[in-house]
C-alpha cells in the first residue's frame, strides 16, 4: 500500500500538467507556424496563405511561413497536418478541391471532409460563366433557351470531370433537369487554356475561375453572363449573380481558401486564431491584397465553415455519384 506523501506526490504532479499545457496555449505562439499549402507556388491557394501571413505577422507577432506540398490533387499536404502534432504550429491552407471535392469523390482517400479542426473560412474564390464577346449569347437566359432547344450540340471547356470547370455547368444542367449529356464537356489542361478556347470559337462557352477570364472580359474579348458568388462582383457589377439569374443552387460551385488546423487542437489555440482571423477582415491591407488576387474576402466562424464545407461535401457527393464520377 502506497504511504501518504506518495499519494500527495503523485497528485502534485498531475496538477502541475493541467496549468503547464494551459501555459502553453497561452504563451503561444512563441515559434514560427507552419502553413501547409497542399498545391503548387503561384496559385490562388498560394497567394491565399502569403496574404494572410502579413497579417499574422502584425497580428500575433510571429511568421505564419507558407510551405508547399503538392500532389494527388492536395492530398498530400492535407494528410501531412491530419497527422501533425495538435500544437498549433502546423496548418493547412484548405481548398475546395482537397479538402471537399477529393473526399466526396475519392472513396480510399485517408482523410475526410472533417478529418480537421475547422478554424475559419477566408475567401471566395469568384466562377464565372462566358462566352465569347461577338456570341449571339447575351445572357445567361439566352444560354438556358439554346441548351433546352439543341440538347447535346454545344460544347463547354472543363479541366476535367473532377473540377469546378465541369461542376458548374453540370450543376445548371441538373437545375434545368436536362441530363448531363445537356453540352458536350472539352478538356484542357488549365484554366486559361479553357478561356482561351472560348475566345478561339471552339466551344461555346465556359465556366471557370474569375482569375483565369477576367483580362479577357475587361479588354472585351469575352462576354460574362453569370457569377455564382452571392453578390455581384465589384470588378463585374453588371454581371448578374446565379441567385439573380434564377439559379441559387449554383452558389455551390465556387472556389474558396479557408484555414484548418489538425484534429483535436487546443480550443484555447483555436480561439486565438479566431481572433487573428476577425482582426484580418478589419484589415484594409489585406482586403485590397484579397481583391487585387481576384477573390472575395469572406472570414467566417469556426462553426459557419464546417456547415459551409458541409454544405458543400453533400452537392459533390451527390454529383459525382449521380454523373458516375470516381477519383482512383
Amino acid at each position: 500500500m502506497h504511504s501518504i506523501p506518495y499519494t500527495l506526490a503523485l497528485w502534485a504532479g498531475l496538477s502541475a500538467i493541467a496549468p503547464q499545457a494551459s501555459a502553453q496555449a497561452h504563451l503561444y505562439p512563441d515559434r514560427p507556424v507552419t502553413l501547409v499549402v497542399p498545391f503548387s507556388a503561384g496559385g490562388d491557394a498560394d497567394v491565399a496563405a502569403r496574404n494572410l501571413s502579413v497579417v499574422v505577422q502584425r497580428t500575433m507577432g510571429q511568421s505564419l511561413i507558407a510551405v508547399n506540398r503538392a500532389g494527388a490533387g492536395g492530398a498530400i499536404g492535407s494528410l501531412a497536418v491530419q497527422g501533425a502534432k495538435p500544437d498549433g504550429y502546423t496548418l493547412l491552407l484548405a481548398r475546395v478541391g482537397s479538402q471537399v471535392v477529393l473526399p466526396a469523390l475519392q472513396k480510399g482517400l485517408d482523410y475526410k471532409w472533417d478529418s480537421f479542426t475547422f478554424l475559419g473560412l477566408l475567401e471566395l474564390n469568384p466562377v464565372v460563366c462566358a462566352v465569347h464577346s461577338e456570341s449571339g449569347y447575351k445572357t445567361m437566359a439566352d444560354l438556358v433557351n439554346a441548351l433546352r432547344a439543341k440538347p447535346g450540340k454545344l460544347n463547354y471547356s472543363t479541366t476535367g470531370p473532377a473540377t469546378i470547370l465541369n461542376f458548374g455547368p453540370q450543376l445548371l444542367f441538373d437545375v434545368l433537369k436536362l441530363g448531363k449529356n445537356a453540352a458536350v464537356p472539352v478538356a484542357y489542361k488549365g484554366g486559361g487554356e479553357a478561356a482561351m478556347a472560348v475566345l478561339s470559337g471552339d466551344v461555346d462557352f465556359s465556366c471557370g475561375n474569375l482569375t483565369s477570364m477576367i483580362g479577357n472580359i475587361k479588354g472585351g474579348k469575352l462576354h460574362a453572363l453569370m457569377t455564382t458568388t452571392p453578390e455581384r462582383l465589384k470588378d463585374l457589377p453588371d454581371v448578374q449573380t446565379a441567385r439573380e439569374a434564377g439559379y441559387p443552387e449554383l452558389e455551390t460551385v465556387i472556389g474558396w481558401s479557408a484555414l484548418y488546423g489538425p484534429p483535436g487542437l487546443d480550443k484555447e489555440i483555436t480561439n486565438r486564431w479566431v481572433n487573428t482571423l476577425a482582426a484580418a477582415a478589419q484589415d484594409a491591407q489585406w482586403t485590397a491584397a484579397t481583391e487585387k488576387a481576384g477573390s472575395i474576402p469572406r472570414v467566417m466562424k469556426p462553426a459557419d465553415t464546417r456547415k459551409f464545407a458541409s454544405d458543400q461535401y453533400q452537392v459533390y457527393e451527390r454529383l459525382g455519384r449521380e454523373l458516375q464520377i470516381e477519383l482512383k
